[in-house]
């Protein structure tokens, strides 16, 4: 085949030629301008070197959800196992469904959401160093977090040895706490898969691979069926086999996420391998921001639980609370599609900025923003249909589903608040700013949502139906908040941030192991040398 050059003797024979345009010295000439004419269509398209705003939204648009559409999977699935697990509790006994239920709560407080928070903080890490290419710091990132969450465990651990007497102090029935006793006492080894568990879902996540925690979580559903089986009805192990069936799950989860992660090879530009010393320096990154994350979610996940203290206060206390327990229920439903789309936002927004792209952060924030606003009339719809039969799923008692049928419209509007200010917490986690979420969260939650709560329930007679109006002020005044600050966000000042991050403390491991695999590569040219050298000198002895 013909190859043509800019030295080609073609060229150089048409010199001087009037009808080709000369070029000046040493420079390339235009191949397709001498030896053919441009065409209108190639002039036309150099004339639209840029995409629409409209194609760009779409692309992006796609992005997001092939990051959330799998996650919205995998929290349904993970939120069916919770259901199964209190499906087998309700079989055991009441006392065994009230137990179960009363330490699930107390786990959640105590526990679950302090790890979750605390994990988070190595999202915007990971996120970022992704899009940076500097893939190392995932790897570093995943093992602080790890050993973050596992110290951390040791001290909720002791917390929940002693976790009847504190039921006991706080009025509670010796019966259920003891129930609630042996149940928290048995999901102890829960808190070693969860410190495993998150930081895994979080480094698959902001490298954008979902699908294969959608596959893992349904592995672990079909097995967690079984199990609960075999603990509760074979061996008889009652509240017991329960939190256990809930351990084995999770570590299966944790088994699968390994074994996929091993098989696949993501693992060999992300993982430089188990250090020590990377482990125990370069800290002061992770927890400026995973304490803030931590702070966030303690603060939206305890709200929940005071309401249900609330509940208890008020005119009927057995109706409100068993019709509390349905509407916490149905909002954690509602939930798994905003906080999926705040994953998946998180995650864009994070690689853009990594890359150094703020035009494409910010796209990726309204883009994230735009399907929220869908999410949440969703839910409002949806809270309006099912308002007079939801409750009926779940009890018989007409008081209860009187009270759910009233306040579902208000949750509807809750979501018109919470779809949008989740979203953009998940672009705050994207643009590590999670000290900014915490403030909003306390000041909307605490000191709007609170007193409008309290001042309507017990003072203004809206009883049962103002704790949820409160709920409702703080979702406004925090969607608002979070619009506010998104409208003010400086993007080229966020990419500097990121580029601060990702060459910070963590990056010292990261050039120790680029300095020792340019060593290996060195060593491996000198022994190719040496090899060539030897095989040119036996030939020229030859």
């Amino acid at each position: 085949m013909c190859q043509l050059s800019s030295t080609s003797t073609l060229y150089e024979s048409n010199e001087g030629h009037p009808k080709i345009p000369k070029t000046e010295k040493n420079q390339e000439p235009d191949m397709l301008t001498i030896l053919i004419p441009k065409s209108p269509t190639l002039e036309q398209q150099d004339q639209k070197p840029h995409k629409s705003h409209f194609s760009l939204a779409i692309k992006e648009a796609k992005c997001i959800a092939q990051i959330a559409l799998p996650m919205v999977l995998t929290g349904l699935l993970l939120y069916s196992r919770s259901i199964i697990s209190m499906l087998f509790l309700g079989r055991v006994s009441e006392l065994a469904l009230a137990g179960g239920s009363l330490a699930i709560g107390f786990a959640n407080i105590t526990g679950y959401s302090i790890l979750s928070g605390l994990a988070m903080g190595m999202e915007p890490i990971c996120g970022q160093a992704f899009g940076a290419k500097r893939f190392k710091l995932l790897g570093l990132a995943m093992q602080r977090t790890v050993v973050l969450l596992l110290l951390t465990s040791v001290l909720i651990s002791f917390l929940w040895l002693y976790m009847k007497k504190i039921l006991l102090l706080c009025g509670q029935q010796e019966d259920i706490a003891s129930e609630a006793q042996s149940f928290i006492l048995f999901s102890l080894p829960d808190l070693v898969a969860q410190s495993l568990l998150h930081p895994l879902r979080i480094y698959l996540r902001t490298q954008s691979i979902t699908l294969p925690l959608t596959y893992t979580a349904s592995l672990s559903i079909l097995l967690h069926i079984p199990i609960n089986y075999l603990l509760v009805s074979v061996l008889n192990l009652g509240i017991r086999g329960i939190a256990l069936g809930a351990v084995w799950t999770n570590f299966n989860l944790v088994v699968s996420l390994i074994i996929y992660i091993y098989a696949s090879g993501i693992y060999k530009k992300t993982w430089p391998g188990f250090s020590f010393k990377g482990c125990i320096k370069g800290w002061k990154p992770l927890l400026n921001l995973a304490i803030p994350s931590c702070i966030s979610v303690c603060l939206e996940w305890w709200w929940y639980e005071i309401m249900i203290l609330l509940c208890g206060l008020l005119i009927n206390p057995h109706a409100t609370v068993a019709s509390m327990g349905v509407l916490i229920q149905t909002t954690a439903l509602i939930y798994i599609f905003p906080s999926s789309l705040s994953f998946g936002v998180s995650t864009r927004v994070g690689n853009e900025l990594g890359a150094g792209n703020p035009k494409k952060a910010k796209l990726a924030a309204l883009v994230g923003l735009c399907f929220s606003y869908v999410l949440g009339f969703s839910a409002l719809f949806f809270a309006i249909s099912v308002r007079h039969v939801w409750a009926s799923m779940f009890t018989r008692d007409a008081q209860i589903i009187a009270l759910t049928s009233t306040v579902l419209p208000i949750i509807g509007l809750c979501e018109l608040g919470n779809c949008p200010q989740t979203t953009v917490c998940g672009v705050l986690r994207g643009t590590a700013r999670p000290k900014l979420g915490a403030n909003i969260n306390l000041g909307c939650f605490y000191l709007v949502g609170m007193p409008v709560a309290v001042w309507l329930s017990f003072f203004a007679g809206f009883d049962f139906k103002g704790l949820w109006l409160g709920l409702l002020a703080a979702q406004g005044s925090c969607m608002v908040t979070m619009l506010f600050v998104l409208a003010r966000t400086n993007w080229e000042g966020q990419v500097q941030r990121a580029k601060e991050l990702t060459s910070s403390e963590f990056t010292e491991e990261e050039e120790e192991h680029k300095l020792m695999e340019e060593e290996e590569q060195q060593q491996d040219d000198k022994c190719l040398f040496a090899s060539c050298a030897a095989e040119e000198c036996s030939h020229s002895t030859v």
